[in-house]
């Protein structure tokens, strides 16, 4: 039996945890249990500080030595405290998958305990929806173009996890433009759902290295 504690930016990573990758590897005897990041007493949600993060990963890490600790954090919109990411050796001009990978490596450094599993999302959670635009179809009328456009967004990239991450055409930003009403802790698990976890692992390969990660880890003590 292995225990992973997830480590969740907000309420929809949780709900995606609990109700898609949980039941999903309760089968395998893994065991996932989602935990949203605390921004102040009594508020959770949103990465604003890394010293906040690193406080609360090493305590987590720390307090169960006998489960593993992961993370699901949005590459996108990262406090500029991140580790490594105002370092001059930042790759700024490579791809997301490399942007990443480097700033994982550097947060891993950062945490350095040996139950910790860095993990970011590329470029954010609403990135895993593009997989399968129609999936939109039952919550906008069907006089919109909403899933025409957002379907041109996911023909004109190599992956979802190509989608850039400025301000105006983020993953989110895109589906706010053509579906105002989407609640992202509403519609983002369900849309995931009907999405289904192996084309989401087929199609964003830095999301589905990270769930291979957790599929080969051995027991801890």
């Amino acid at each position: 039996m292995i225990r992973i504690y997830v480590f969740c930016e907000g309420q929809t990573e949780e709900t995606f945890v609990r109700d898609i990758l949980a039941p999903h590897y309760a089968r395998q005897q893994i065991f996932l249990e989602p935990i949203i990041f605390q921004t102040s007493p009594g508020h959770k949600g949103g990465v604003v500080s890394y010293g906040k993060v690193k406080h609360q990963l090493e305590r987590l890490c720390k307090h169960d030595s006998s489960a593993y600790v992961t993370s699901m954090i949005d590459l996108y919109g990262l406090p500029n405290d991140f580790p490594g990411k105002a370092s001059q050796t930042f790759p700024a001009q490579g791809s997301a998958e490399q942007k990443a990978t480097y700033l994982e490596q550097l947060l891993a450094a950062s945490i350095n305990q040996p139950n910790f599993i860095p993990n970011l999302l590329v470029h954010e959670y609403e990135a895993l929806l593009f997989c399968q635009p129609d999936k939109f179809s039952d919550w906008v009328d069907r006089s919109s173009r909403a899933v025409e456009t957002l379907q041109q967004v996911r023909d004109g990239v190599e992956s979802p996890e190509h989608i850039n991450d400025s301000p105006q055409t983020a993953p989110s930003k895109r589906i706010l433009a053509v579906m105002p009403q989407y609640q992202k802790t509403l519609h983002g698990p369900l849309i995931a759902g009907d999405i289904g976890l192996d084309e989401i692992r087929r199609q964003c390969p830095h999301f589905d290295r990270w769930l291979t990660t957790i599929e080969q880890l051995p027991p801890r003590g």
